[in-house]
């Protein structure tokens, strides 16, 4: 690990900001790779689909933890995390509700507009579930700490794989257009991580009393995604058991990845 950390900063240097847009192209690469992965694979079945969305769910529930509510204790006490996570909360909340966007199983949900097509509204809906993530890269990397940012960038960026997956072929089944545009579908929605990444890093890098509150709004935007968004969608369709044990692979996966790399 000490290895990686030496090459990383030779290679990338030691400033916060890049270090976060790097981060964010590492895990918007991973998405795409997930996003292209439907021009090869002919048949997914939901509860594949179920089980990997569950893997993810398990793999931020442990990284909101373990690299964002701890470290930001441990940085400046348990009430700023605390403040930060209902912000955090509060956020995801007041844009879920605000912002139309559109689930394929859960159906539309926020204002109701008739100019935005489907397609928007899919895209929408994966942007908001994308942005907690890139945030949260960009926040660990900018923090300093570049055990706990490598962790989290690896673990996300692989989650990343089954998501963009998940995205290309449920756009594909809503008859949103053939595999090309289906896997452009599931690219597009992964680009908000980048400049996410990129502000996350800077705001704690040009503010550093603000780092366990946005540590704390990273963990609670995070969390919220996976109750309000991920498991009630990976346990609509009987498959709650498969996504389960995703969720507890998922869980394995990151703690393994903070205790070996953080």
């Amino acid at each position: 690990m000490a290895a990686f950390e030496n090459w990383f900063l030779t290679h990338i240097g030691t400033n916060p900001i890049v270090q976060g847009l790097v981060g964010g192209l590492v895990i918007t690469f991973l998405n795409t790779v997930g996003a292209l992965l439907v021009l090869f694979v002919k048949d997914v079945s939901d509860r594949f689909l179920d089980t990997s969305l569950g893997f993810a769910a398990g793999v931020m529930l442990t990284a909101s933890f373990t690299s964002l509510i701890l470290p930001g204790i441990d940085a400046g006490g348990i009430w700023p995390v605390m403040i930060g996570i209902v912000i955090g909360v509060i956020f995801l909340d007041a844009a879920d509700h605000l912002i139309p966007h559109m689930h394929f199983v859960m159906g539309e949900e926020g204002k109701h507009t008739d100019r935005l097509k489907a397609v928007w509204l899919f895209i929408i809906a994966i942007t908001l579930h994308n942005m907690p993530e890139g945030l949260a890269v960009g926040v660990g990397f900018g923090s300093g700490n570049l055990g706990d940012a490598f962790a989290l960038m690896m673990a996300i960026g692989f989650q990343n794989i089954p998501e963009g997956l998940a995205v290309s072929i449920s756009s594909m089944n809503a008859g949103m257009g053939k595999r090309w545009y289906a896997s452009l579908v599931g690219i597009r929605a992964g680009l908000v991580e980048i400049p996410l990444a990129i502000l996350g890093a800077w705001a704690v890098t040009a503010m550093k009393a603000i780092l366990p509150y946005a540590m704390g709004f990273a963990a609670g935007a995070m969390l919220y995604v996976i109750s309000d968004e991920i498991i009630p969608e990976t346990h609509r369709k009987g498959h709650e058991r498969f996504a389960t044990l995703g969720t507890m692979i998922g869980v394995l996966v990151m703690l393994y990845l903070d205790v070996t790399l953080g």
